[in-house]
């Protein structure tokens, strides 16, 4: 069964509201309140709910809402649930921390020091490998995993994002009768892509992702971004085949350069603002009515507050909020399963949330 296969959620909820999925609101209700009571602690809580979701897969299998269904419906329902529980307890799970977050600024500040001077040729990447819209596609699907809370759409961000590069190397090495792309190629592509939270993130999936679905293709995947991490940390002169002076040489011209950079730089360095690119976790808390204030730093200024040489700063935050009002409100209008997720969460109404007394009264 492919871990990665289209998830109808609302055939999950619709079963939800039946009158006979009582007994299965009630466990779910009962589940998130005493995985919020204890304090965190990702071994025990990945072992809590991985334990759950399996125990619910067997009450599936023997409900009457899924009597005669198949392995495929089976799997819809677990992945659901996954899904909904992981929207509830997203920011009790999360990058909460310290040695993670400073394992993601590690990264993502490398990467920006690297980035500043970086080629595909310091990376060994042939040059009939060297296609820059490809890699660019790669990135923006890999840039998209902040946007999502279930671990399941997490990892398809990974997933379309290594596909379009194992597709690009694949092609190309079709076209040009060389030899097929392996690890050492396919790993320093990936490098190019810098995703935010990139160890929060990996460590997420790893721990709350279904692990009967961490498997084949994905698990490769996988497997291939954690090896970036650890690449991208250890990276050095001999790493990029370059001299170890040249290398130190261009390390300290982009420190220099990134502490030359106005005070608001430093919000642009923590990952919740990119000049000129999307932030989809900004995105999510604009959906949620949540504005960061690191993120916007100008929300509570007054005219006078501001200084000629911020203007530039508030106009690209401008941009990026027009940019991402005009995303999410297509978005809106499409109903996708993704902001439905959020709606249903968000909705004290939802059946989900509704008292289940008043459905199980006696007739």
């Amino acid at each position: 069964m492919d871990p990665l296969a289209p998830l109808n959620f609302y055939d999950f909820l619709d079963r939800m509201r039946h009158p006979s999925a009582v007994d299965l609101v009630r466990s779910i209700k009962s589940f998130i309140v005493s995985f919020s009571f204890h304090a965190y602690d990702a071994e025990r809580d990945s072992k809590k709910l991985q334990d759950f979701l399996v125990s619910m897969e067997s009450i599936f299998r023997d409900h009457p809402l899924w009597a005669g269904a198949t392995e495929e419906e089976i799997d819809n329902a677990v992945e659901g649930l996954e899904k909904y529980l992981m929207a509830k307890l997203f920011n009790r799970v999360f990058a909460l921390v310290p040695e993670d977050s400073k394992r993601d600024m590690e990264i993502m500040e490398k990467i920006q020091l690297l980035q500043s001077f970086i080629k595909p040729e310091h990376l060994d990447i042939p040059k009939y490998f060297q296609n820059e819209a490809s890699w660019l596609l790669a990135e923006k699907e890999l840039q998209k995993i902040n946007a999502f809370k279930s671990p399941r759409e997490k990892l398809l961000c990974i997933f379309s994002c290594c596909r379009v590069i194992n597709n690009l190397l694949l092609n190309v090495s079709m076209a040009s009768n060389h030899k097929p792309a392996g690890a050492d190629d396919f790993l320093p592509v990936l490098i190019y892509a810098n995703p935010p939270q990139l160890h929060s993130n990996l460590k997420y999936i790893q721990l709350y992702r279904r692990q009967s679905r961490l498997v084949s293709e994905a698990a490769y995947y996988f497997t291939n971004l954690v090896s970036v991490g650890a690449f991208i940390i250890e990276l050095n002169a001999q790493s990029l085949s370059m001299d170890e002076n040249e290398f130190e040489r261009c390390m300290q011209a982009a420190r220099s350069s990134i502490a030359k950079q106005p005070p608001q730089s430093a919000t642009i360095k923590r990952g919740t603002f990119q000049p000129n690119e999307l932030d989809p976790v900004i995105g999510q808390q604009i959906f949620e009515g949540k504005v960061h204030d690191e993120a916007y730093p100008f929300m509570d200024a007054e005219v006078g507050d501001l200084k000629v040489d911020e203007v530039e700063l508030l106009l690209r935050l401008y941009k990026d909020v027009v940019v991402k009002y005009s995303r999410l409100r297509d978005a809106v209008k499409s109903l996708s399963l993704d902001k439905a997720l959020t709606l249903v969460a968000m909705d004290e109404r939802s059946q989900l949330t509704s008292k289940p007394e008043e459905t199980s009264r006696p007739r």
